[in-house]
């Protein structure tokens, strides 16, 4: 390990990675989901997307051995190592100011697609638009008619997932800051994690 890293509950981080350079997320308190963005370092305009990887794997939910596609369908991030149960999501989209407000929220709540904004805002860099994030460790079920529900995380204390660079990236980690749904978990409390630099 080179480097270590420790994102607060609520805040974000990005990262300037290699192609092969490898991170690993640690849970340090359990039940914390990391919204993660991935954008080509020489070319913004190309960006982790769901959809695409969705379609590349055939499958909800990546595991250990997977890439992660961007928008024009090249692997950008893979998933090297995962100590935790596996239950990531990439259905959801990124809190924003405004699902804090349909939840009844009228103060300015700190939010993923902000902290998106921020951390990228310290590289001086601008997202071109706010992709829909991979949701390490966030535990979304699929009900019987499609409907959707939001469940505690499973992952604990100490459990991790490592990451690979697939193409010089900016990545963005971004501890939810969701204090009102299960997102992360039933004390209602955005966690700390840690990232090392593998």
């Amino acid at each position: 390990m080179n480097d270590a890293v420790t994102i607060p509950g609520a805040h974000a981080r990005a990262f300037t990675l290699k192609r092969n350079d490898q991170i690993r997320i640690v849970n340090l308190e359990g039940s914390q989901v990391v919204d993660a963005w991935a954008f080509s370092a020489s070319d913004l305009d190309e960006f982790m997307s769901n959809e695409h990887t969705r379609s590349c794997l055939e499958k909800l939910i990546p595991g250990a051995g997977d890439s992660l596609y961007s928008n024009r369908r090249r692997p950008i991030l893979s998933i090297v190592a995962d100590s935790s149960p596996g239950i990531h999501d990439l259905l959801l989209s990124a809190c924003d100011i405004d699902r804090y407000r349909l939840l009844g929220v009228e103060e300015y709540h700190r939010n993923c697609a902000d902290n998106l904004r921020e951390a990228m805002g310290a590289l001086d860099l601008t997202p071109p638009e706010i992709p829909s994030p991979f949701n390490i460790f966030e535990n979304v079920r699929i009900g019987e008619k499609g409907e959707l529900s939001i469940e505690p995380p499973l992952v604990e204390a100490g459990d991790s997932i490592s990451l690979r660079a697939e193409l010089d990236i900016i990545l963005v980690l971004s501890c939810c800051p969701m204090d009102i749904a299960l997102t992360n978990g039933p004390d209602l409390r955005s966690k700390p994690v840690r990232v090392e630099t593998l």
